[in-house]
């Protein structure tokens, strides 16, 4: 006597697309380290790129920040530059990532509060306002820093590992 044929769930025609869809997102997620690899090194770049040319501009760019009514303009020049200078070595490195992502952020912030205010204020009515700006890439780079972290490439990551968490 033979057993009838049986069908285990796995052969329904019904779950192909969700099983080829969780396998999508395990190849997919494969790409998040070679991602965050990319973004800290093109951004760590261009920040450490943006602070040495302004360390090596200080008058310029304190008069700059004098003009938009920064206070303490020439501390407050170095002190952005170094923090773009360094942050930037460190986003590459991947060492501190998710802290410099939050001072990074907080630097565009300000940025956009005081050089393009009505950017923020009219987010919702004319979004290309804020995008359309310099500062916005740089600001989305350091949200995804800060949300994201390092990934697996970066120190951070070896640092972990070594703490064995």
């Amino acid at each position: 006597m033979s057993t009838p044929a049986t069908t285990t769930p796995k052969d329904k025609p019904s779950n192909l697309i969700p099983r080829l869809y969780r396998r999508f997102q395990f190849l997919s997620a494969k790409l998040d380290a070679p991602f965050l690899l990319l973004v800290r090194v093109y951004w760590g770049w261009q920040f450490s790129q943006s602070g040495w040319g302004r360390l090596h501009n200080l008058d310029r760019a304190t008069r700059f920040f004098a003009s938009i009514n920064i206070p303490a303009p020439h501390f407050t020049v170095i002190c952005i530059s170094l923090l773009e200078f360094v942050g930037g070595i460190l986003l590459i490195a991947g060492l501190a990532t998710r802290l410099i992502g939050l001072l990074l952020a907080i630097d565009m912030i300000v940025a956009y509060l005081t050089t393009d205010l009505t950017a923020l204020k009219t987010i919702l009515s004319d979004p290309s306002n804020l995008y359309n700006d310099a500062a916005y890439t740089f600001l989305f780079a350091s949200l995804i820093a800060l949300v994201f972290g390092a990934g697996r490439y970066s120190v951070d990551y070896l640092i972990w590992r070594r703490q064995g968490c």
